[in-house]
């Protein structure tokens, strides 16, 4: 049978995170992104997982302070038209662009509170014990809450619902004395946080995250945020979706919004979860209540790579111990770096620079998981926090070897605890396959087998960084070689694309 009854090869996919948290507010990052989409698709980029675009607390707010899901950058509200990220024609002409290029769009879906209300309201509430809301620490009493949402600068426009203290369950803040505490709000005796099992456990009970806390019981609430899932998904192009703190709104209210965007829009759509917990145990327990229907970002991973990153000669082997993209390769998108990892944020899993090539490597050259890469580490970071690119500015390089030369069969070499080596076999319509080799101490070798059919051929390394060549002997194997505390990436030196690594990517974007 000839290769034309085999089935073309599926393309290896490639997201972004499409923006760090100090990218500066000055409400151009719709307009810069726009002008790059072209580039990264070259390099290997499918999707990009874009910030929060509804309108935030101020023109400062990266979105997760939202205000109003159905202002995108429309209406003069909260003392401005334009998102930290632009205005809404600027982010339809962006999204537009990325269609144009075959480039998919993930929103970021905040959809757990509300944050910046117009008014306050004066309700009935209990102190809760910050370390387990399922108790309580005082008396009921009234608070006056902002919990009040009119939008005026919307006057109705897209929707016409008001948001009053019966649709929250909890706020942090009682504006009558001044007191920050957790309030569980009351009403009616089947009022409070969600339902045992509907959220996740930690904290006794953690419906409750910050500002004021939606309750999706509610069926106003229920509907109004049902109703923008096919709003937003009418108003500009996307392809999936990213969900905000999911360990701490209702799980059945985000199982029949899924339903709702497939049924309406047909199957297809990509989902992630924001369920950042170092417990496998508890993620897959996740999946399986939302029937494997949804993916989420592989935080144990990223715990690995922080602490092999931070030790002296740790195990390499063991990088892969308890991590989803082991146990659940098809529901993990595998992550070095994103806005939660930073120094200044609360989830703190930090990763040595050194070992970003490493940690890239391990999520772009493998057969599992579906690799995210950081803006940050693409681009660098602005800010208190800043930095030039990752990887010696060598992440494009390994985001475009995954496009053209990660396929294919993988034969693992684990046999050293400060050496791991790895081979992509290839397959009939992406022949050249690859062969990967990474130290954690000092400079190691690897003996690994690539093929017969290879055999002859001379393999380089595409970064550049070993200057050596590798002749693969006619038994199909190859002595590969990587300097100390570094990885190199080896292909055929006549295969196919070999010259686009000697291009420059624009890491400037700020430039424009």
């Amino acid at each position: 049978m000839g290769d034309h009854t085999q089935q073309p090869t599926q393309e290896n996919m490639t997201m972004m995170q499409g923006f760090e948290w100090y990218v500066p507010a000055d409400q151009k990052h719709w307009v810069r992104l726009e002008k790059h989409i072209p580039e990264l698709k070259r390099w290997g980029i499918d999707n990009i997982w874009v910030p929060p675009g509804c309108k935030a607390s101020s023109n400062q707010g990266n979105g997760y302070d939202i205000y109003d899901l159905y202002d995108l950058g429309e209406f003069d509200q909260k003392g401005t038209i334009a998102t930290k990220w632009g205005t809404k024609q600027e982010l339809v002409k962006m999204c537009q662009t990325a269609n144009d290029h075959g480039v998919g769009i993930y929103w970021d879906a905040v959809l757990n509170h509300k944050m910046s209300a117009d008014h306050k309201e004066v309700c009935l509430a209990v102190e809760v014990d910050p370390n387990d809301r399922t108790k309580t620490i005082s008396g009921k009493y009234e608070i006056e809450a902002w919990v009040g949402f009119d939008f005026p600068g919307r006057q109705g426009k897209y929707s016409e619902m008001k948001y009053h203290w019966y649709h929250f369950s909890g706020v942090d803040y009682n504006a009558a004395n001044h007191k920050k505490a957790i309030y569980k709000i009351l009403g009616d005796p089947s009022k409070g946080w969600a339902d045992a099992g509907d959220v996740d456990s930690e904290k006794g009970n953690y419906d409750f995250l910050m500002g004021a806390d939606l309750d999706f019981d509610h069926p106003e609430v229920h509907d109004d945020v049902m109703n923008w899932g096919k709003w937003i998904a009418t108003e500009i192009p996307l392809k999936g979706i990213r969900f905000d703190a999911v360990k701490h709104f209702s799980e059945e209210f985000l199982r029949k919004f899924i339903r709702h965007m497939d049924n309406t829009f047909g199957s297809g759509w990509f989902f992630v979860g924001e369920f950042w917990k170092d417990s496998l145990d508890d993620m897959k327990k996740y999946l399986d209540r939302m029937s494997h229907k949804f993916s989420l970002f592989d935080a144990p991973l990223v715990y690995n790579f922080s602490e092999i990153s931070r030790g002296n000669s740790a195990d390499l082997r063991q990088v892969f111990d308890g991590t989803l993209v082991q146990a659940d390769p098809v529901a993990a998108v595998t992550l070095v770096m994103n806005h939660d990892t930073q120094p200044s944020q609360a989830l703190q899993a930090p990763i040595e620079g050194w070992f970003k090539p490493l940690a890239y490597s391990l999520i772009l050259l493998r057969e599992q998981g579906y690799p995210c890469v950081f803006y940050g580490d693409l681009y660098g970071m602005k800010g208190e926090y800043s930095s030039p690119p990752s990887c010696g500015g060598a992440l494009p390089k390994f985001m475009l070897a995954r496009k053209l030369y990660a396929y294919g069969k993988q034969a693992d070499y684990f046999d050293y605890a400060t050496c791991i080596g790895w081979v992509r076999y290839g397959t009939w319509d992406y022949p050249y396959g690859c062969a990967v080799v990474m130290s954690n101490a000092g400079s190691g070798t690897k003996r690994m087998h690539v093929g017969e059919m290879h055999a002859g051929e001379v393999w380089t390394d595409v970064l550049g960084w070993e200057q050596s060549q590798v002749v693969i002997g006619s038994d199909g194997f190859g002595e590969f070689r990587c300097g100390q505390t570094s990885v190199s990436i080896w292909v055929n030196k006549d295969a196919k694309g070999r010259e686009r690594f000697t291009e420059e990517f624009d890491v400037n974007i700020y430039d424009d």
